[in-house]
């Protein structure tokens, strides 16, 4: 029998319900309309449901009706700053409409989101002998400061995310004032915080949640008690963000920020009692020291750490190096101390100088063996310890903890993809929620008509030199046929470097295919550029990209037709998180490799290939350049992970499906002309 708000959601959804009437172009959905039953009852109910819904489900109206049907207070978060942005500024006001919902919303970002008035004032002086396109974007940010009102800088139009001027005008933990800031009334980040204290429904982000489970100050540590409905959306990601905050890091660049505020502030508040120029050089000269310590690298690498240093490094210069490095923060620390009285930013900075020598000290200690200890090596030098995964804290601090009432809290966690089996244990295990309801809803899409799979038997093995060189060649001549509309997803940023290289060596200027690769300029910029396509009789493009585009990529319609994947996307086997991971299961008699690394690649696989079909309406193809998929046992493991496409056995299949998208496109161009 259905409950009131289950009743509620069925009507919501119905053919000539309130959706179909507000929401142009909606159409009932059988799986929309069982995943938001199922999330209706676990918030009437309590407990946990973790849901895997296929692209084209519509999970985010599923999960959004039932909870502002429910009345109850829900925290929501997402993966990214993006999508947080799509959910407060678009799907919420859209949806709280069609409901006819009076719901107070608010959205609430981590620090480096949001302009510090305070150090918006020091800024200047940090800029006064850069380079004119930072001194340029201060002035920006200056003038938007007099206007906004929210102070998020998403919403400063043209502030590329990477620009060295956000460090300047934002803050940190380890910086900001608090209450004894004088900006503290007029505070951003202060003021978000009391809109979501005020507010029905919060929208935050898994960075956001878990940097306050780990270290209580991110305004959470109010809000969460007053919440009984926590939703994570694309929640395939809780376990990776989560470590980072669980464990502990050291960054040349907190230690090179410490270093500048030191000297910032003592040149200007209490200049004269203390050798502040010594004191911060002293600082910066040996963090770059460690950095050298760490030795010389191409790109970047991440090191194992399981004795005194990491591997290849030699062990004596290494604690030699972070003994300097202890000496200059203890240094500077005594130095604060004499001048504390002065100014809250010395107190602060006091602080800050001993967090960062205890830091010091711990990571010139042995490793608990509970955790897996590692350095990242590029040009800046990162040290991390981290837990394998969020199990034990989510089963002890997160799920136990009833709201502020004593009423059980309701937890949804959902995403287009958590696992390749039944209960979905490639996420359900490192998270902690063996436990939980498991629903898995298929895609509507029709895939056998919509997509197909190729598998080229010519390609080279993947180890084999000349693999990149292949790839990029089968990417050339579909690209030059389609007019771009191609995505290259690599799983190594050698092979981006090498398959963009070939592809602009053969699409120079003026050739009519545009290359955008990765790294070349930011992901907002690149994605416009290829969502644009060839329109208003620009080039075609090609989109060459690692990492972080193999998700939470949309690209409807015809601008992407062709996804080329180079390899099976296996784990890293050198990386010591991943060894960590596979020595832990093999310790539990099971198999890493079965157990471990077919799962990582079978969602990360089902990932990609998500990127190709986004609606009813889009056709385009799947090429795969790894020949193991159909001659190894555990292909069939992987193939059936993906979305059921229809296969394309040879080479002259491939090409007539290629000639069908070219010939439906020229088509459809011809149909729009005459219309």
């Amino acid at each position: 029998m259905s409950t009131p708000l289950q009743q509620a959601v069925q009507s919501t959804f119905a053919d000539h319900g309130p959706l179909a009437q507000a929401a142009e172009g909606f159409v009932a959905r059988d799986g929309q309309m069982r995943l938001a039953e199922a999330v209706a009852r676990t918030i009437e109910q309590g407990g946990v449901l973790v849901a895997e819904a296929a692209t084209g489900v519509g999970k985010t109206f599923a999960y959004l009706v039932p909870a502002l049907l429910s009345g109850e207070r829900v925290l929501l978060s997402t993966a990214t700053k993006t999508l947080q942005d799509q959910l407060f500024g678009r799907d919420l006001p859209r949806l709280a409409r069609a409901l006819g919902v009076p719901v107070r919303t608010a959205l609430l970002k981590g620090r480096a989101s949001y302009l510090c008035l305070h150090r918006l004032e020091f800024a200047g002086e940090s800029v006064a002998g850069s380079a004119p396109h930072l001194r340029h974007a201060l002035s920006k940010v200056e003038r938007w400061s007099k206007t906004t009102r929210t102070g998020d800088l998403a919403e400063l139009p043209g502030l590329d995310e990477r620009s060295p001027v956000i460090p300047l005008v934002t803050s940190t933990r380890e910086n900001c004032l608090g209450a004894e800031c004088p900006r503290f009334r007029a505070c951003h980040v202060n003021l978000a915080r009391r809109e979501a204290l005020a507010a029905d429904l919060v929208v935050i982000n898994h960075h956001l949640f878990f940097a306050d489970l780990a270290i209580r100050e991110s305004g959470m540590a109010e809000l969460l008690p007053t919440v009984r409905v926590v939703v994570f959306d694309e929640a395939h990601s809780l376990n990776e963000t989560g470590i980072q905050f669980l464990g502990q890091q050291l960054a040349t660049g907190q230690l090179l920020d410490f270093a500048r505020d030191l000297l910032g502030a003592g040149l200007q508040q209490a200049r004269g009692l203390c050798d502040w120029t010594q004191l911060a050089s002293g600082a910066e000269m040996a963090a770059r020291q460690l950095r050298m310590a760490a030795g010389q690298v191409r790109g970047a690498s991440r090191l194992r750490w399981t004795g005194e240093a990491p591997d290849g490094v030699e062990p004596g210069e290494w604690q030699a190096s972070l003994a300097r490095l202890h000496t200059a923060l203890q240094a500077a620390a005594a130095a604060l101390d004499t001048v504390s009285e002065l100014a809250p930013d010395f107190v602060r900075l006091h602080e800050r100088a001993l967090a960062l020598a205890a830091r010091v000290q711990r990571f010139a200690a042995p490793c608990d063996v509970a955790l897996v200890r590692w350095a990242d090596v590029s040009q800046s030098l990162r040290l991390v310890e981290s837990p394998l995964d969020i199990a034990e804290t989510v089963r002890t601090r997160l799920l136990p903890a009833p709201d502020a009432e004593g009423r059980p809290r309701a937890w949804v966690f959902v995403s287009a993809t958590l696992g390749d089996d039944e209960r979905l244990r490639w996420f359900t295990e490192p998270c902690g929620l063996q436990q939980a309801e498991v629903l898995r809803i298929g895609s509507p899409f029709d895939y056998a008509r919509q997509a197909a799979l190729y598998v080229p038997s010519h390609i080279v093995r993947p180890n084999d030199p000349a693999h990149s060189a292949d790839v990029a060649r089968l990417a050339g001549d579909a690209a030059a046929r389609l007019g771009g509309r191609t995505m290259v997803l690599t799983t190594a940023l050698r092979a981006l470097r090498s398959i963009g290289e070939a592809l602009a060596e053969r699409f120079p200027a003026g050739s009519g295919i545009e290359v955008l690769v990765q790294g070349q300029l930011p992901k907002r910029v690149l994605m416009d550029r290829f969502r644009a396509g060839n329109a208003g009789g620009r080039p075609g493009c090609v989109l060459v990209a690692s990492a972080s585009f193999w998700e939470g990529i949309d690209m409807p319609g015809e601008a992407l037709q062709l996804v080329v994947i180079d390899k099976l996307p296996f784990p890293p086997p050198g990386d010591p998180l991943v060894e960590a991971r596979c020595r832990r299961i093999e310790s539990e008699g099971r198999s890493a490799f079965a157990d471990y690394s077919v799962p990582e690649a079978a969602v990360a696989l089902k990932q990609g290939a998500g990127r190709l079909i986004r609606r009813e309406t889009d056709t385009g193809l799947l090429v795969i350049c790894d020949t193991r998929l159909t001659q190894m046992g555990y292909g069939r493991r992987l193939l059936a992970a993906l979305p059921p496409m229809r296969r394309l056995a040879t080479a002259p299949d491939f090409d007539a499906a290629l000639r069908a998208l070219v010939e439906q496109g020229a088509s459809e161009k011809g149909a729009a002309c005459a219309g």
